[in-house]
């Protein structure tokens, strides 16, 4: 079977404000406006496609950041290199991709200057991009171009990452690694998490599609989020070595739930939260702690918030791997009215992102505040619009 067959209105008494609709007025669209919205928003990515193949935001910026992620939402639709609608766009954008990688399997393109000092991004979005690719193409001539920058671009990943000593509260040393705008050699060893994220997402990607990836790089990632997460549960901008001194950022913390489900931690946590007997080490109590700050902090579909479209674009893949039912397994005490769900937040974002689609043209516009465009986040909508589907294993429940 080919692929193309495969094809929080409420979280708790006194917050309600953080979702965009009551209960009562919170209505999923009908599923054929939001398949038209879907189908308006590839049309627009299609129309803006360079000729040589990427996407990029205004004046030429982050194309490798960008065409990663524009190349996913089309990926989404249920399109592959070798068939369906978006097709055409997708061979493009992997042809582009595929001219471009430099000896040492970096991806992006240090002349560009968005890119030389950021370059980082790229590389994991664009990995994502092409390791999904990659798992579904069968051209034998392809598929070695396709590993072989894939290889490298992830052992680029792995040598890029920094590498610190951290000491849990209980007083074990653990070895950490996150990952800054440009490598740790190039970045004096600095990391924060808008760049690690990234990077942990196309590593599983790369492994997903049967690229070898180091466990310990993951490893390391992991017990960086650990220890980049405040008392609260709140992920902090870096880490400093002072155990999550600072102030927790909510679509740091969205993004570092999406990891964590990506990666089998969730089962981990509800282990824990459930089971009578946890083996020791086996679950992330963080995992647990995110859910927390994010269900206080984040705002759905209800006014602007800073970097919102990169919270948004995490956060919803947290609700979607939550689905209805999996928020009672983490918190088994809380009533089930207040429960986190994939419904709740579909009926407070869809609406939303419906209503602010431009009708004519089918993109969205934002962004421009940290330079990312309306490309950037036309393909962010559009990835929140198609988790249902379930096409794609980095997006998968």
């Amino acid at each position: 079977m080919n692929r193309r067959q495969f094809a929080t209105s409420v979280a708790a008494a006194g917050v309600l404000g953080r979702w965009g609709a009551s209960p009562a007025a919170a209505q999923l669209p009908k599923n054929k406006d939001v398949e038209a919205a879907v189908e308006r928003g590839l049309e627009h990515l299609k129309k803006i496609q360079t000729q040589a193949g990427n996407w990029e935001a205004p004046g030429g910026q982050y194309p490798t950041t960008v065409t990663g992620v524009c190349g996913m939402a089309m990926l989404m639709e249920g399109s592959t290199i070798r068939e369906g609608k978006y097709s055409d766009q997708i061979q493009k954008a992997v042809n582009w991709f595929l001219a471009r990688p430099q000896a040492n399997g970096m991806i992006g393109n240090p002349q560009n200057p968005t890119e030389s000092s950021r370059y980082m991004y790229g590389q994991g979005f664009g990995t994502m991009f092409l390791a999904s690719v990659y798992g579904e193409e069968e051209d034998n001539e392809q598929r070695k171009k396709l590993e072989k920058v894939l290889t490298k671009a992830v052992d680029f990943i792995v040598k890029a990452q920094t590498s610190k000593k951290h000491r849990k509260p209980e007083g074990k040393e653990v070895e950490i690694g996150g990952w800054g705008y440009v490598s740790a050699a190039d970045g004096s060893n600095f990391d924060e998490g808008s760049c690690t994220v990234p990077q942990i997402q196309g590593l599983r990607a790369a492994r997903n599609a049967g690229i070898k990836v180091p466990k310990e790089a993951i490893d390391k990632a992991d017990n960086y989020l650990d220890a980049c997460t405040t008392p609260d549960g709140g992920i902090v901008y870096n880490y400093t070595g002072q155990s999550a001194a600072g102030q927790g950022r909510p679509p740091l913390t969205a993004a570092a739930l999406a990891c964590a489900l990506g990666t089998g931690k969730f089962t981990q946590a509800i282990a824990t939260m459930t089971g009578p007997n946890p083996p020791t080490g086996a679950a992330r109590p963080s995992v647990v702690r995110w859910f927390e700050n994010c269900k206080k902090n984040i705002v759905v579909a209800k006014g602007r918030a800073g970097h919102e479209e990169y919270q948004s674009y995490y956060y919803a893949q947290g609700m979607y791997a939550l689905g209805d039912d999996r928020y009672g397994m983490l918190f088994p005490k809380e009533p089930k009215e207040s429960w986190l769900t994939w419904t709740k937040y579909k009926e407070a974002m869809y609406p939303h992102l419906l209503e602010t689609q431009d009708k004519a043209g089918g993109g969205w516009t934002g962004g421009g505040a940290y330079g990312i465009g309306p490309s950037f986040v036309t393909a962010i909508n559009l990835t929140i619009l198609q988790l249902d589907k379930g096409i794609l294993s980095i997006y998968q429940r």
